[in-house]
């Protein structure tokens, strides 16, 4: 196996491109899409009327709730209940 110290691991890194724009803002929005994520699981876990309307009509009860349905949630949501 072959070591790098800091410097050259620097080198290396320098001479690969930027990462894609898009790359670097789905980097940034993952954190809080994540945190919406396990907030809205573990309320439904929590509290069966909100887990019967998300089944229902996922999109209505998260906007009914304040809740942002960004696709990609509401994505993982299905994957998720669908799972259970």
């Amino acid at each position: 196996m072959t070591t790098y110290d800091d410097e050259r691991i620097g080198e290396l890194l320098r001479v690969l491109p930027p990462a894609p724009e898009g790359w670097v803002r789905a980097a940034q929005e993952l954190p809080a899409a994540r945190r919406s994520l396990d907030e809205i699981v573990a309320r439904a876990e929590a509290d069966l009327a909100f887990r019967q309307a998300l089944v229902a009509d996922l999109e209505s009860a998260l906007q009914l709730e304040g809740y942002e349905p960004d696709r990609r949630v509401v994505d993982e949501l299905k994957r998720r209940f669908a799972e259970s």
